[in-house]
């Protein structure tokens, strides 16, 4: 992956990830390297392989849905960057299509890229800050 800061106000950042690339770990790699303490992002790209969830309400964990080991079009990728504890937490949910049109989607867990994926990172001037939710089972952005 590479990436280049496109401008200091506020900071927005371009990264590209190549073939082989995991996405999900590139991503917490580079908020971690980067110290980001809030940001939102969008991307879109290809993939030879996808595995995407979903938060089951009755064990409040994320379980794999979707096990794609094939090339497909990342449609859509969205997510944001909150510091739980002092390390910054990604949550990604991402829309990928297939061959004959259908689509799937859901929590991004791991993507591998092929060729590319194209993502832009803005960093929010306000930290924000996730908290364990017990009714929910999973850390929360708290306001």
């Amino acid at each position: 992956m590479h990436y280049k800061l496109v401008d200091e106000k506020p900071k927005t950042f371009i990264l590209v990830f190549e073939t082989n690339d995991e996405l999900a770990r590139g991503l917490r790699d580079f908020a971690s390297e980067q110290r980001l303490a809030s940001a939102s992002f969008k991307a879109i790209g290809a993939l030879s392989s996808v595995r995407l969830g979903w938060l089951n309400w009755e064990t409040k964990q994320y379980e794999q849905s979707v096990f794609l080991d094939e090339q497909v079009e990342l449609l859509s990728l969205i997510g944001d960057v909150a510091l739980k504890d002092v390390e910054p937490l990604v949550h990604a949910h991402a829309v990928v299509g297939k061959r004959d049109g259908t689509a799937h989607g859901g929590h991004l867990l791991q993507a591998h890229v092929r060729p590319t994926c194209e993502l832009v990172l803005t960093e929010s001037p306000v930290h924000l800050g996730k908290e364990f939710d017990p009714a929910a089972g999973i850390p929360l952005i708290k306001l």
